[in-house]
């Protein structure tokens, strides 16, 4: 299909995260005022959902620069999967495929607590497009959680004690689960506002996570786990969360701004790979 300027196709998966955008070819380039709407669309609905997608390794970059600067990796690729003869420098692999013993990929194995991508980083990275090639016969769903809404649906005696406040994170790379004592140390750690501003739709999200969280900073220890804890229970409601059911072909974009998002666990054995790219964050959190 041509891609033309046009009306997006825009089919909302839930009431407050997740739209299917439909009728585009995206290894085509796109004209600006086709990028210029799915940005507005990604804006509205923080997750973007695009089925049936056949992309090459320089589509995907391609299509991650609509949204900002494409963020480069820390770490080279070591092992390819079989069929391919190289990865770009910038796409990461996500993967429980071995070469050698080794997973060809990061964050291979199981289920993953819910978490904003690089929130233990100084400026975080402001998206995430991910691309699948191979998925579990079943389980390894994705679930994205809206802090807008868990935001809004606060009650004051939770919200009011953490207005205005930072809480400190720290992530080890490879971990899935927080105390797992996996992974690498982080090479960062970091302090950022409970509750993040979005800089774009001046909206704000409750900016913790079950992953990386470590405690809510200037408050007593019992009542900034007690806080947090309730924070967590909040924000992972199904009311607030879009699971979805991978497909071969699936591609994903969220905005970490606003949303976090967790991997549930699926069968040792069942291979998995995933192609990702990110956008690098414009500004420390506010």
């Amino acid at each position: 299909m041509s891609n033309g300027s046009l009306a997006l196709d825009i089919n909302k998966l839930t009431q407050h995260i997740g739209a299917e955008i439909r009728g585009l070819d995206l290894s085509e380039n796109l004209d600006p005022a086709t990028i210029n709407a799915l940005y507005r669309a990604w804006l509205d609905h923080i997750v973007l959902v695009f089925r049936d997608v056949d992309i090459t390794q320089e589509d995907q970059i391609r299509l991650t620069k609509y949204f900002g600067r494409h963020a480069k990796l820390a770490r080279p690729q070591k092992y390819f999967p079989s069929g391919y003869t190289k990865i770009l420098p910038n796409i990461m692999l996500i993967s429980n495929i071995r070469e050698n013993g080794e997973p060809i990929g990061a964050l291979p194995d199981g289920e993953m607590m819910f978490h904003h991508d690089m929130l233990h980083a100084r400026v975080p990275d402001k998206g995430t497009m991910l691309y699948s090639r191979e998925i579990p016969r079943e389980g390894g769903d994705t679930l994205f959680a809206s802090g807008y809404a868990a935001y809004d649906s606060l009650p004051d005696e939770i919200r009011l004690p953490l207005e205005n406040k930072m809480a400190f994170h720290h992530y080890n790379y490879g971990s899935v689960k927080k105390g797992d004592k996996k992974g690498i140390a982080a090479f960062a750690e970091s302090s950022h506002p409970v509750f993040r501003t979005h800089e774009e739709t001046k909206r704000k999200a409750i900016y913790v996570n079950r992953l990386m969280t470590e405690r809510v900073e200037d408050i007593k220890t019992e009542e900034s786990i007690c806080l947090l804890e309730f924070l967590f229970d909040h924000m992972e409601q199904t009311d607030f969360v879009y699971r979805h059911r991978w497909q071969v072909g699936d591609l994903i974009l969220w905005d970490n701004r606003c949303s976090s998002h967790a991997r549930e666990n699926f069968p040792d054995g069942e291979r998995r790979l995933m192609l990702r790219t990110t956008i690098e964050g414009d500004v420390k959190p506010f």
